[in-house]
């Protein structure tokens, strides 16, 4: 497992009131990828913060949700605990204007992850219009009856009717991931979803897989990262995206999105979040 010891999770930790951009604690995507050269997909992490505020000009407080685009290929990632940090330090620092704010945020994540980071501020009353909860027209796989008895990650549980002359593009889905941080061992809940062209991909195999990750130890966005490669390789669709939407902790949710095609990930999010 990557050592992660040089970061700010599991740590005594001072809130700062007062902006301060140095909080941000950039990981390298590099130190969980084997090769940089061929990744093998496109996409993004799209994080939703659900607790900032900030002062206007005459001290009252301003509320926002915001949404932040990390492309894939950017150098690093920032460690959750320290976005957390970052945004708490906006909770006493006065700005004039919301776009004071916003102008802020770009500049300082673009910085720490050495890429242009996309990030929109919403009122709370439109966040809603924008990002509704619902479901894809996909299937569950949920509820298939069988036997469970691998919760490491294992690969060899997928297959697909590679004989078959049948191509099928559907969306698959699970509420059933769950994962665990690589520094403190916290739980991580989250649902996947599968969007694939190509031979039917066993579902019940697929299941089998996803609940393997149970006691898997990796940041979100290497999981996902996983679990794309490995139904490449084992099921080898035309195309694939995996979209993860993981449950927020510290007001923060992260979602991952892996795919074969250059494209936004989905608007929807689940009932969880």
């Amino acid at each position: 497992m990557v050592d992660h010891s040089d970061t700010g999770l599991g740590k005594q930790t001072v809130y700062a009131d007062q902006y301060d951009a140095s909080l941000l604690f950039p990981i390298a995507r590099a130190k969980a990828r084997q090769s940089e050269a061929e990744l093998g997909f496109v996409g993004m992490d799209l994080w939703t913060a659900f607790e900032i505020s900030w002062l206007n000009a005459d001290g009252l407080p301003q509320l926002a949700i915001g949404e932040f685009l990390f492309p894939c290929t950017s150098e690093s990632i920032v460690e959750s605990k320290s976005f957390k940090l970052y945004l708490n330090s906006f909770i006493q620092t006065s700005f004039e204007s919301r776009q004071q704010v916003l102008d802020c945020l770009v500049t300082d994540l673009s910085a720490a992850v050495a890429a242009n980071v996309g990030v929109t501020l919403y009122e709370l009353a439109e966040y809603n219009g924008f990002n509704p909860i619902s479901e894809p027209n996909g299937i569950c796989v949920d509820q298939q009856a069988v036997v469970i008895d691998s919760y490491q990650p294992d690969a060899g549980l997928l297959f697909s009717g590679l004989e078959s002359e049948s191509e099928v593009s559907e969306i698959l889905y699970s509420h059933l991931l769950k994962t665990n941080c690589p520094v403190t061992d916290q739980p991580d809940w989250a649902s996947v979803y599968i969007e694939y062209r190509g031979a039917p991909i066993d579902r019940a195999g697929l299941l089998k897989y996803i609940v393997s990750f149970r006691q898997h130890q990796d940041f979100h966005e290497q999981c996902v990262e996983k679990i794309f490669s490995d139904i490449m390789q084992r099921c080898k669709p035309a195309e694939l995206s995996v979209y993860a939407r993981y449950m927020r902790r510290g007001g923060l949710d992260i979602n991952p999105y892996r795919s074969t095609q250059q494209s936004m990930p989905p608007s929807y999010r689940q009932v969880r979040q």
